[in-house]
């Protein structure tokens, strides 16, 4: 608005007197100064106020004191007389005239016709047309503005435009805005304003009488504003006046600047504002301009970054003016980048001799204050001409080049500095456009390299700029540009579009000026590793050079060793895990398995020495192998704990192709795995979940498929209570009531004098319980070594749980050695003597050595749950170790055999499979031979048997247990023979069942297996009744009944009988149905002898087939029946009493209710049981029929007893 310029606006002083109502400051105001604040102080003057107080009244005395002299006020004053009324009344009539007449300028109520111009009129009118012309003109401009859907358009008004009468004018504007305020709302009036020549300089005197209203009028200002200011003269007129009103009012500049971004409008206000802004206290550090533009392009808010890179763009476009806020704003940001520029940095290159002794002369150094400003202005530029698309001009990039190319002092932010220099020259290489600029580049990138160890030291920072020199290399020689543009713009921290092909330049300076892949691979390894490596060590590490290396099998391919280096930073390492130690050691497990190329198969890395392992390990005062306190951290001994396993199972999975390349790496030997604390380490990582990122998943993943027998469930369950809120406050007590140290000489001495030292055996085992599992761990040899002192008679009970429970602690620390050393002290006494101890490899390849234990532990609960314990962890790992010793050897087994002999076609698949299947076999063989051992265990011995312990008691005492109390049930209320419930064999019988429901659980073809093979038919009972997942053998048992054994063909009978008792479900009925058939149809085929054999033990099953399922009783009877039969038509000669016999069978299965006396007594039918005996003794037909007319009986005497 330079048609304005002439004139005086109010100043900021003046502004800030009227906002305060500072009569003082007001008084020192000069004439030209006060005469624009008159409207204001007149209405002050004359107007009855709302202060009533002393204070104002003194004031108001000065202002009329102020006003007297000025021969100004009086006009004002008339203008203050006027009828304002009236006059709303006839504006409003006027604005419906127009209205009306759709906005044509005809005939005014406000103003008559006009014998002369707007202007003279005004001269020669009252106060009262003065006013009326002000308002039609103001209510006109206002109209327009309301009709043009914002379309701008500069009016001309000779009204506002003479400069004789704009003071006069600016009165009656003042005081027509402040008395009609509801027909001239000021931020309509402020947006007329904007429509008329010296607008601004209204605007501006219109706001100083109404201060109050200054945040209104901005912010209706800016609503109404434009997206882009620059591309128009209303969004040039309307950037001018909010200028013009922040200058009188600087204290609210920023609030204005920070209504203009969060409109997204206006966006050279916004940059025009920061311009004129002066701070009270210069930051030194960085401009508000630089941080403002900053804020904008590298915010979080991605509408406000497109709208203000769109005004860079669109400013670009036009050609370049002083006034456009855009090239004022490059032109600050140049004169603040040569502002920090070294004085002696100029275009000429120095030579070598000036390059060697650059530093002592003072060349290119950059001030130490400068570092951090010069940081923050190469983001900027970086976010101007990335994000918002500037192109620099020729000065700007080369001040940009020298800025870039300086040398800065050796603190963090010079860091900082090189790194964002080194960045911004690959985010941007047309910066280097002449020789000149490309050899200077050169220079400062050797001295990079030269100085980078120099800085690390200095500065005392971990991640230096020598890192990312070196991943840059690596990545342009494996030509991973990709990887190079997301490393630039992480470490400028802003998203910024980079064609891979800009790139061509920087990497042919790289790989054949700078950085050789040679030299890359050999500086890499004198590199040293990061102390104390953690996730809060941040930037490019050395760590994530050597990840790129091994990525692109550098060293491999010129044959560098880098094992020492991973070790060393291995070992250094802490929590929070670094991200990038897990991806580093899979690459080099990579690295070393698998050759770089077929040709060369020995170039590979070498894998970590046993030696250095175990070193890891020395001293674990947590761990298996006991002893003092290590000196490496949890973390890298978990690091180590993975590489191993990853490494054993990356072996095993790339057995096939290495076997190819008749490549054969070394395992790591069983010896090393067993001195390493898996388990306890595995508990150690799962409290520090939070700080090992991934690393406790990825560790629970590789035991479950190579030590699945140390991620038992139990003992998932066991370590919650050994780990929980009440272990907790049991050992709380320790310090406090129980401080007592007892050593493993004590514990010892106390097991060698039991029985008699039960007492202090106890306390010393009960303050043991008090102990964290890995506090236990010393006293770990003297538990287990004195264990079989507990099974001689006499042993407290109590001891023996409290022991079982020491154990379980232990178990969840430190499983393995603790199963091998209990598997060697449970072995007999006769062992014992022959000093026989296995190995944790022996107790894998056969894992029945578990249960070649003492005899003694098969009748004590509380070491059979140990031994139980053992037995299937051992049966695990065994399976694990079958897989992965068959996974080992066939590949190379039968590579060997295709190339030492010319065999025929598919016979290495033919012995694979052979081996996979005698694999199987042996696996099925153990698990059902542990099984049948367990039921041995569960038979009572002659002893147990004449002390009245019977081997169904567990089903019996069940069914005793429901029937107790029901009338007419046999053995209800009667006692039991036993000696009570919880006898040894019951609670061994118990822990065994539990073990076999989960081995069938866990796979139902060993519960197929043992029951094909057949066991005791004396243990049914316990088996249905103790093994709830039993029921699955409903499922095979009609292949059972099928098989061509007669002995098989029974106890598929027997099971059954039994399974319908415990559940009568559908599928029961199903099958028993079946089994009476099949029944039925053996009658017809066996021969004499073998009826006798099959039907003596099956026909009493018929009881409980039809005691579960009472609609089977007709298809039972007839086969009775037809049993009968048979039997007596083969002694029909033999006995006379055969003949009626058959008859009493036709009436019991026609009339079973009149079968029994009345009360119960005999049937009149029934021989008497001494003749059938003696008639039985003869002949088994005989004695077959007996037991058909005894099977009768007892099912009709258990269908009356059930009614």
């Amino acid at each position: 608005m330079a048609d304005s310029a002439g004139l005086q606006f109010v100043s900021s002083y003046a502004f800030e007197a009227m906002q305060k109502v500072d009569v003082v400051r007001l008084a020192a105001l000069s004439d030209p100064e006060l005469r624009l604040l008159l409207p204001c102080l007149v209405r002050m003057a004359l107007c009855a106020p709302a202060d009533q107080s002393q204070a104002w009244a003194q004031d108001k005395k000065l202002i009329l004191r102020l006003l007297s002299g000025v021969e100004v006020v009086n006009s004002i004053v008339a203008l203050l007389s006027v009828d304002f009324h009236a006059l709303e009344q006839d504006a409003r009539k006027e604005q419906q005239l127009r209205h009306k007449a759709g906005g044509s300028n005809g005939e005014s109520i406000l103003v008559s016709q006009l014998q002369n111009g707007l202007t003279l009129e005004f001269e020669h009118s009252d106060p009262l047309r003065r006013l009326r012309l002000a308002l039609s003109e103001l209510l006109s401009i206002m109209n327009k503005v309301a009709d043009s859907n914002g379309e701008f358009f500069l009016k001309s008004s000779e009204l506002f435009e003479s400069p004789v009468y704009l003071e006069e004018v600016a009165d009656v504007l003042c005081i027509l805005q402040a008395e009609l305020p509801s027909l001239l709302p000021i931020v309509d009036v402020a947006e007329a304003l904007l429509h008329v020549r010296n607008g601004d300089w209204f605007l501006c005197l219109l706001v100083a009488n109404v201060p109050d209203s200054f945040n209104e009028v901005c912010r209706g200002l800016i609503k109404n504003g434009e997206r882009q200011d620059e591309e128009s003269m209303g969004g040039r007129r309307r950037t001018e006046a909010l200028r013009q009103l922040c200058q009188m009012n600087p204290s609210q500049a920023l609030n204005i600047r920070a209504m203009v971004v969060e409109e997204c409008h206006l966006p050279g206000l916004g940059v025009a504002l920061t311009l004129d802004y002066k701070p009270d206290t210069a930051d030194d550090a960085v401009s508000p301009l630089v941080s403002y533009v900053s804020g904008l392009l590298l915010g979080t808010n991605g509408k406000v970054r497109t709208w203000f890179s769109m005004f860079i763009r669109n400013g670009q476009q036009r050609k370049r003016e002083s006034s456009s806020v855009l090239w004022q704003m490059r032109r600050q940001l140049l004169l603040e980048l040569v502002a920090i520029l070294p004085r002696s940095r100029s275009t000429h290159v120095p030579n070598d001799s000036e390059a060697d002794d650059a530093t002592g002369s003072g060349y290119s150094g950059l001030r130490e204050e400068h570092v951090v400003k010069a940081s923050a202005l190469l983001r900027l530029y970086c976010a101007l001409m990335g994000i918002a698309g500037l192109r620099p001009t020729d000065e700007e990039a080369e001040q940009l080049l020298q800025l870039m190319t300086s040398r800065p002092p050796a603190t963090p932010a010079g860091v900082r500095f090189v790194s964002l220099s080194f960045c911004k020259l690959l985010a941007f290489p047309t910066l280097v456009s002449t020789p000149e600029q490309e050899q200077l580049m050169v220079m400062w990138l050797s001295w990079m390299i030269k100085e980078e160890e120099y800085f690390e030291s200095a500065a005392g920072v971990s991640a230096s700029f020598g890192e990312m020199l070196l991943l840059v290399a690596m990545y342009f020689h494996s030509n991973q540009l990709s990887s190079i543009i997301e490393l630039v713009c992480s470490t400028l921290g802003m998203k910024i579009a980079i064609k891979p092909s800009s790139l061509s330049k920087m990497k042919t300076i790289f790989t054949q000026e700078i950085f050789t892949e040679q030299v890359v691979t050999a500086h890499a390894v004198r590199v040293a590793v990061t102390n104390n490596l953690s996730a809060t060590i941040t930037g490019f590490l050395p760590i994530h050079c050597i990840y790129q290396l091994l990525r692109s099998r550098a060293f491999t391919k010129h044959k560098v060793s880098i094992k020492d280096w991973i070790y060393r930073q291995l070992c250094e390492t802490s929590t929070p895990l670094h991200t990038q130690l897990l991806p580093l050691i899979d690459v080099y497990i990579n690295s070393i398995l698998t050759p770089a190329s077929k040709a060369n198969p020995e170039a590979t890395n070498q894998p970590i020495t046993e030696q250095e392992i175990l070193h890891v390990f020395q001293g674990s005062a947590t761990g298996e192998s006991g002893g003092g306190r290590s000196r490496y951290t949890i973390t890298t001994q978990l690091l180590i704990l993975y590489y191993i396993l990853s490494y054993e199972e990356n072996l095993l999975s790339s057995t096939k192709q290495l076997a190819l390349m008749q490549k054969k790496p070394k395992s790591y030997s069983a010896a090393i795995m067993d001195q390493i604390p898996i388990k306890y380490l595995i508990t150690q990582a799962q409290g520090l979940q939070q700080e090992l990122v991934g690393l406790h998943s990825a560790l629970l993943r590789l035991l479950a498929t190579n030590y699945p027998h140390l991620c038992l469930v139990e003992d998932w369950v066991c370590e919650e209570e050994v780990t929980g809120t009440l272990p907790l406050l049991r050992r709380m007590m320790l310090s406090g009531s129980n401080t007592c140290r007892y050593t493993q000489g004590q514990l010892h001495q106390a097991f060698q004098k039991l029985p008699s030292g039960g007492p202090r055996l106890m306390r010393i085992l009960e303050h043991l319980t008090l102990l964290t599992p890995g506090d236990l761990i010393p006293y770990a040899e003297a538990l287990t070594a004195s264990v079989g002192l507990l099974l001689e008679a006499g042993a407290p009970r109590r001891i023996l749980l409290t022991l079982n429970r020491l154990w379980m602690g232990l178990n969840t620390v430190m499983p393995r050695r603790l199963w091998v050393m209990t598997v060697n002290a449970l072995q007999p006494s006769a062992k014992l003597l022959r000093q026989q101890t296995y190995t944790q490899n022996d107790l894998m390849v056969d894992p029945l050595i578990v249960l070649r234990c003492d005899q003694r532990v098969y009748r004590c609960p509380p070491l059979m749950d140990v031994v139980l314990h053992m037995l299937n962890g051992y049966l695990l790992a065994s399976k694990a170790y079958l897989n992965s010793h068959l996974k080992e050897t066939a590949d190379f087994d039968r590579q060997n055999q295709t190339i030492s002999s010319l065999c025929l076609t598919g016979q290495p698949d033919a012995a694979e499979v052979t081996r996979e299947e005698l694999k199987n076999a042996l696996l099925s063989a153990q698990d059902s031979a542990a099984v049948q051992i367990l039921l041995e265990v569960c038979l009572a011995t002659s002893d147990e048997q004449q002390l009245g312990a019977p081997v169904d008691s567990l089903l019996r005492s069940v069914r005793d247990a429901q029937g107790r109390g029901r009338p007419g049930v046999p053995g209800a209320g009667q006692g039991d023979p036993e000696e009570g419930l919880l006898s040894d064999l019951r609670e061994v019988q118990c822990l065994i069942c539990c073990l076999l429901h989960q081995m069938f659980i866990a796979d139902p073809n060993i519960a197929k297996l043992v029951h094909f093979q057949g066991y005791p038919q004396a243990l049914l009972p316990l088996t249905v009744a103790g093994i709830p997942s039993i029921h699955i053998c409903l499922d095979f048992i009609p292949e059972l009944l099928a098989q061509p054994q007669l002995e098989k063909q029974i106890f598929a009978i027997q099971l059954l009988s039994q399974l319908c008792t415990q559940y009568a479900l559908p599928k029961s009925l199903s099958v028993a149905r079946l089994a009476v058939s099949v029944m039925g149809t053996l009658l017809t085929v066996l021969t004499r002898a073998k009826r006798f054999s099959f039907f003596m033990p099956t026909l009493p099953c018929l009881v409980a087939f039809c005691q579960a399922f009472p609609p089977l009783y007709d298809d039972v009877a007839a086969l009775l029946v037809q049993v009968g039969q048979v039997c007596a038509s083969d002694v029909a000669t033999k006995a006379r009493d055969i003949d009626p016999l058959i008859a009493r069978l036709q009436y019991l299965k026609e009339k079973p209710q009149e079968v029994l006396a009345p009360g119960g007594g005999s049937s009149k039918l029934s021989l008497p049981r001494q003749a059938a005996e003696e008639l039985g003794g003869a002949d088994p037909d005989v004695q077959l029929c007996y037991r058909v007319e005894a099977t009768f009986m007892d099912i009709i005497s258990s269908s009356l007893h059930g009614l």
